[in-house]
């Protein structure tokens, strides 16, 4: 027997339905004259007629009944799934698993997710911070979340958070009356300066622009550290200059524990993105956080 038209079989299980070929063939946008030949060929193959025609109705033969309550379970069982597919759109299960940067993790990704989690509770979300660029496939995550220079050209890539971001530069105002204030970028080469070395080994280059004039910095000082905290108390406590995301240190500068320098060269940049290959089957989980992301910016 050549291989079965699963479309055939279902078709044929439609016409039983429907008593006739032309309310199933409307229901299923097609001709009665095509239904008609879906179910021939159906017959055909298995070498068996399945429905007995006349000018008033349709019944299944013997044969056909037979078919038809074999079917019928099968027939439903993929009804619900198909249906569970689509309730999964609406009503997401399992679980996100997410790779970002530290800074996106503490600052963007609370309040986001608070919202997240309270609209879909089915959805479970793990998220892994770090700082570097990886394959989020190859390494087992849905998605992940990286500035713009740093995602790869065949992403997917949709905003998330803030869409403007800066870095300030501040220092605490002992280390300000003991060493003076750089009223220009090229005047920090002579001051304590407080660097990020990532885990990669990479050291963060300071860069400062104004006017179209754009300034970088390598940050030679006492103090070099992964660690955004550390750095931090090191310069409330007067060690140096720090120059990192503006969310980290707004609370020190409303506060006085650390000034502000050079304001006028501080370096602006685009907000983070979600980032993700492009799938023909996406999950549902992560379909529902895109489009959470897209009504939530459009607010």
């Amino acid at each position: 027997m050549s291989r079965l038209d699963l479309d055939d079989v279902a078709l044929f299980a439609a016409v039983v339905e429907a008593s006739g070929f032309r309310t199933a063939a409307e229901k299923h946008g097609m001709s009665a004259s095509s239904l008609s030949d879906c179910v021939r060929r159906l017959e055909a193959r298995l070498g068996v007629r399945l429905l007995n025609r006349t000018t008033r109705c349709v019944t299944p033969t013997e044969a056909g009944s037979r078919l038809i309550q074999r079917l019928r379970p099968a027939l439903e069982e993929i009804s619900d799934a198909l249906n569970d597919l689509n309730d999964d759109q609406q009503s997401p299960v399992g679980t996100l698993k997410l790779n970002v940067p530290v800074p996106v993790a503490q600052f963007v990704m609370p309040t986001l997710l608070a919202g997240f989690l309270e609209r879909y509770p089915g959805v479970r979300v793990e998220v892994m911070m770090d700082n570097s660029f990886i394959d989020v496939i190859a390494a087992g995550f849905d998605a992940g979340v990286r500035y713009e220079e740093r995602l790869a050209k065949d992403m997917i890539a949709t905003p998330i958070g803030p869409r403007r971001q800066r870095f300030v530069a501040a220092a605490s105002p002992a280390y300000l009356a003991r060493y003076g204030t750089p009223q220009h970028p090229q005047e920090l080469t002579s001051h304590r300066l407080l660097g990020n070395r990532f885990a990669s080994g990479v050291l963060g280059i300071w860069e400062f622009e104004k006017d179209g004039q754009s300034i970088r910095i390598t940050p030679e000082g006492p103090l070099l550290s992964s660690s955004t905290d550390l750095r931090i108390s090191a310069a409330s406590a007067g060690v140096g200059i720090i120059y990192t995301f503006e969310e980290y240190l707004r609370p020190l500068l409303d506060n006085g524990t650390l000034q502000p320098i050079l304001e006028g060269w501080w370096q602006n940049f685009s907000g983070p993105y979600l980032y993700y290959h492009q799938r023909r089957q996406m999950p549902a989980p992560l379909r529902a956080f895109i489009d959470y992301l897209k009504q939530t910016s459009a607010q």
